[in-house]
């Protein structure tokens, strides 16, 4: 954890910014929960998960307190109902129909669900999120929807070669993000992009949430070892 952590702040350096303004998102998937536990341990305070049954098991474990819980990877209309109430960010809000979900069962429990828009900036068939030219009308719905709390674009950077390929989509989220706020009129202060392969060019160009697995517990199915080192 100290390497990726130094990594970030060396980014954030490179960029003129504070390290503080970037959070380190441990990516849990196929992660044991003691590998967890020991992450947490060891000063780790957010856990992102990928799917909502693996989500339930790793709270069920670590509890619900343990950490701030974030929802990275693609959410299926019926499991919104869920994951409003194992959440506390929600990265992946790609359409209107899936954000009116989330605001019910919010609005619901008495609370604003803080999510963000995802975006395909590379146009790829295979990723998930709202393309930049329809991203304007699906900002203006989630926004004026009383159970979230629109705070913010995500995008999945395309697969490269270097870590410097793929600055300029991050580059494009920033774009989108700053176009955004001129649109609504307000601060829009999250920008979630960057994985384990690029997180240092996605940190220069902007990120505040920087998604990571591999660079902290190595290959899947982690079952312990150290991550403070």
């Amino acid at each position: 954890m100290d390497e990726v952590s130094g990594r970030i702040a060396r980014a954030a350096a490179r960029a003129g910014r504070d390290p503080r303004s970037v959070v380190l998102v441990a990516v849990a998937k196929t992660v044991a929960a003691a590998a967890l536990r020991e992450a947490v341990a060891c000063g780790l305070t957010d856990l992102g998960e990928n799917r909502v049954q693996e989500a339930e098991t790793h709270v069920g474990a670590l509890g619900r307190t343990a950490a701030r819980w974030h929802m990275i990877g693609h959410l299926q209309r019926n499991k919104a109902s869920r994951a409003a109430e194992l959440f506390d960010l929600i990265h992946g809000v790609d359409s209107a129909a899936l954000a009116e979900v989330l605001s019910r069962r919010a609005a619901a429990a008495g609370r604003r669900l803080p999510v963000l828009i995802e975006v395909n900036v590379s146009g790829e068939a295979s990723k998930f999120g709202v393309a930049p030219d329809s991203l304007d009308p699906l900002l203006e719905n989630v926004a004026g929807l009383p159970g979230l709390a629109l705070d913010g674009l995500m995008t999945v950077g395309a697969p490269v070669g270097r870590a410097e390929d793929a600055r300029s989509g991050f580059a494009r989220l920033r774009t989108l993000r700053d176009r955004a706020e001129k649109t609504l009129g307000r601060p829009l202060p999250e920008l979630s992009m960057g994985m384990s392969g690029d997180f240092e060019v996605a940190v220069e160009e902007g990120a505040t949430l920087v998604r990571i697995g591999t660079a902290l517990f190595g290959g899947r199915n982690v079952q312990g070892g150290t991550t403070c080192s």
